[in-house]
């Protein structure tokens, strides 16, 4: 087993955030400096990281959060703000946040330690959808949101096709609903920019079709079980 791999599935982290481990000279395997793509056996190394011994997990934990405003989708950090994972109830275990929502984004947001089921969700080749409800200043034309289904150029890129519904409008604001494939940094409000338009408030309101169903702001509860199955088949 590749080791980005062996550490998600202990519950480390991500398998990205695993790799920099592995990159900073952070993870040893049998006492060991790891390199990059190094395999484990899993039933003989001894692998730790920053020294401490780190072993396969094989029961998971799996969370949803509501997320509020002003908290960063970081287990720390270093300017202070406050991180979501203040939010988490006493007794959580070890988990961290499945991708990431802006400082100033709120909504669906999941946690887990099972490193293989985040990096499924994260991973752009999944093209697991995100739907998020988007407002934004004034009115929006047929052509601006012909422009946004079919892809707009973000640093020199153009973005994968979207699903955009207008649900609510008047001459002051509009409501929409957005469905993306991809999870480029602040995305959706950049996509908004591109077409000139503002985005003034904005909300994850899926995964897939897993939903926050009554979930208030700020509070989060454990998955079903059905929910985690639903996630592992995406």
């Amino acid at each position: 087993m590749r080791i980005n791999k062996y550490l998600a599935a202990c519950g480390v982290a991500s398998r990205r955030a695993c790799d920099k481990l592995v990159a900073d000279g952070k993870v040893t395997i049998n006492g060991k400096c790891a390199e990059l793509g190094a395999e484990v056996n899993e039933r003989k190394d001894k692998v730790a990281v920053d020294g401490v011994p780190v072993v396969m997990q094989t029961e998971h934990e799996y969370y949803i959060m509501n997320k509020p405003k002003g908290y960063v989708c970081t287990v720390r950090d270093d300017r202070d703000r406050k991180t979501v994972m203040q939010l988490l109830p006493e007794g959580v275990g070890r988990v961290y946040p499945v991708g990431r929502l802006d400082y100033d984004t709120e909504g669906l947001l999941l946690f887990t330690d099972d490193g293989d089921l985040a990096f499924r969700i994260t991973h752009p080749r999944n093209e697991i959808t995100k739907t998020y409800l988007a407002k934004i200043e004034g009115t929006i034309g047929e052509k601006e949101l012909a422009r946004l289904r079919g892809g707009v150029e973000l640093d020199g890129k153009r973005t994968g096709k979207s699903i955009v519904k207008v649900i609510e409008t008047d001459k002051t604001y509009t409501r929409l609903h957005v469905t993306v494939k991809e999870g480029r940094y602040h995305l959706v409000r950049r996509m908004f920019e591109a077409v000139g338009k503002e985005v003034t408030f904005l909300k994850r309101i899926k995964i897939g079709e897993l939903t926050l169903g009554s979930l208030e702001r700020g509070k989060v509860r454990r998955l079903r079980a059905d929910e985690v199955f639903y996630l592992k088949n995406l």
